[in-house]
């Protein structure tokens, strides 16, 4: 074997590699098409009282101070699984509900949107659905 790194050499590792690559990803890409149909949860489509929560929730800008499975803002708790932390969907819905008007000075509250009880309804069972996904253990810990 000789001690010089020829261009031919140099050409067969990047195909090599390229290819090698190519295959892992192809490998992965199938092992993810065989695993999420499994795990995706086709209830949202079929159930027009979360569709309607995921409207209200994004109607009042929610995830401007909130996030959800770990997107949108990091102003307020997490609330992937928020009706694990509570309880219930009607305890949920109880403390939305119950917010006041005004904030407490020097702490952060949130703002009272003043829902029907078909909304709050609504965005409870959406937010019901979600504390139900598989997130792969995610948030790490029960308070978000």
């Amino acid at each position: 074997m000789s001690g010089s790194f020829t261009t031919t050499a140099a050409r067969n590792i990047f195909y090599g590699g390229t290819m090698f690559f190519l295959l892992v990803f192809l490998a992965l890409t199938f092992q993810n098409e065989q695993i999420i149909p499994k795990r995706d949860r086709r209830e949202m489509l079929s159930n027009p009282q979360i569709a309607a929560g995921k409207k209200v929730w994004e109607t009042n800008n929610c995830v401007g101070c909130h996030t959800l499975l770990g997107e949108g803002a990091y102003f307020a708790p997490e609330l992937g699984n928020v009706t694990k932390r509570l309880g219930s969907k009607e305890a949920v819905m109880a403390f939305i509900k119950a917010r006041p008007v005004e904030g407490i000075p020097g702490r952060r509250s949130m703002p009272q949107f003043n829902l029907t009880d078909q909304q709050l309804n609504d965005v409870a069972t959406f937010l019901d659905y979600v504390s139900k996904i598989d997130t792969a253990k995610w948030p790490p810990n029960i308070q978000g």
